[in-house]
């Protein structure tokens, strides 16, 4: 194995949080290797928010943010928030617009923004090696060797980016917890987050005949609540109030689902007995409900006939079904359409300003690959900008 060069830098992992911290450490006269198994860099960007990147959200902040350690992500977002990257975009002008609830798009493609992140890593000279595996990690002495193909590089300071375990089919690896652990670190429990839950048996047969049907809904685990668009799937529930909660919901506990979250079912029922009394309940829930899913009401409430002919345990069976609908799902769809990995790198074990590991000088960790998981909107990538700006400031100063 031949003896390759000396930076100051090296990052493994070329997605959002290494290429950040890359072209900061670079532009900040670090010489940087920025190293990735994959051949296409960046493709976690181009696939998300429909091709069109979600980029940030301008209401970020640590409550969007789960963490065994929540007030972690304080340091990082405060110093480097929303508005810097939409700065750094607006200088490479892409446009882009405000979807609803902050979330921020690109008008054309989700491109636009790896090579926007591609230029600036070739302002600060940063070295990019795509397609190279990374046999071996270590560190004999005060410099990291790092073993890629058949080279070894050196660096001082070594930033671990390589994300979580989502969307394996392009390229994610649980490389980076092995290395984390290599050196000493806890690896909080992973899971799949921002994923649709799936069903069985009698309940997803019931389920077929409202498959493709979307609803504003609220979805309740415990404390946690969800207003957002509810979808039904052909495996079970997916939509973004589905995917929200996914990130807190547990196996083996129920969900309670409001799918008419303004209006009291059980309050208008009695109302309406004096005005459509002869009518089947399964219109009357029409007013609210698309017929198709007011079909499906009556079903699981095993509740049929006329509004007026119906007693207070069908009726109460009725507005249960629509204002608390409890589910209790089979699982997820794992990590093949998981948007992130839950858990990962315990950050009590690292800096909250540097990300630098308290147990082993000059490592850092960003991204994905850490113990932070955002909310759905833009809040994953801000996190991953935030976190890499802070290695990529101090990374470097550590050859000085």
């Amino acid at each position: 194995m031949s003896s390759g060069a000396q930076f100051d830098v090296i990052i493994i992992g070329a997605g959002a949080a290494g290429m950040m911290c890359a072209l900061t450490a670079g532009q900040n006269g670090a010489k940087v290797l920025l190293l990735d198994h994959t051949r296409k860099i960046g493709e976690k960007i181009r696939i998300s928010g429909g091709g069109r990147c979600n980029f940030t959200n301008i209401h970020c902040n640590p409550k969007n943010f789960l963490s065994q350690n929540p007030r972690f992500c304080i340091s990082a977002l405060k110093r480097y928030g929303p508005q810097k990257f939409i700065d750094m975009v607006n200088k490479h002008e892409i446009a882009w617009h405000d979807k609803g609830a902050g979330q921020l798009f690109c008008d054309d493609s989700a491109t636009q923004i790896i090579e926007m992140l591609f230029a600036e890593c070739r302002a600060g000279k940063v070295t990019i090696w795509s397609g190279s595996e990374v046999k071996r990690v270590e560190k004999p002495a005060e410099v990291f060797s790092v073993h890629v193909d058949e080279k070894v590089v050196t660096s001082k300071s070594l930033v671990i980016a390589t994300g979580g375990l989502s969307i394996p089919k392009i390229g994610a690896t649980g490389f980076g917890h092995s290395i984390a652990q290599q050196f000493g670190h806890s690896i909080i429990d992973l899971r799949p987050g921002l994923v649709p839950l799936t069903f069985s048996g009698a309940l997803l047969e019931s389920m077929k005949s409202i498959t493709g049907l979307s609803q504003e809904v609220v979805v309740k685990f415990g404390k946690t609540q969800f207003r957002e668009a509810l979808l039904f799937t052909h495996r079970g529930l997916s939509g973004p109030v589905i995917l929200q909660i996914s990130s807190y919901w547990r196996d083996g506990q129920p969900l309670m689902i409001d799918l008419v979250p303004d209006v009291n079912v059980a309050d208008e029922l009695m109302t309406a007995r004096s005005t459509k009394g002869k009518q089947d309940i399964n219109n009357v829930l029409c007013t609210w409900l698309p017929k198709r899913l007011a079909d499906f009401v009556c079903q699981i409430a095993k509740v049929s006939g006329r509004l007026a002919d119906l007693n207070k345990k069908q009726l109460a069976a009725i507005s249960n079904g629509v204002n608390h609908w409890q589910v209790l799902p089979q699982g997820t769809e794992g990590y093949r359409t998981a948007e992130v990995t839950l858990g990962g790198v315990d950050t009590k074990e690292l800096s909250s300003k540097t990300m630098e590991s308290n147990l082993v000088s000059n490592l850092y960790f960003v991204g994905e690959v850490m113990d932070v998981t955002g909310h759905l909107g833009g809040h994953n990538f801000q996190w991953a900008w935030s976190s890499g700006h802070a290695a990529g400031l101090v990374a470097g100063q550590a050859v000085s």
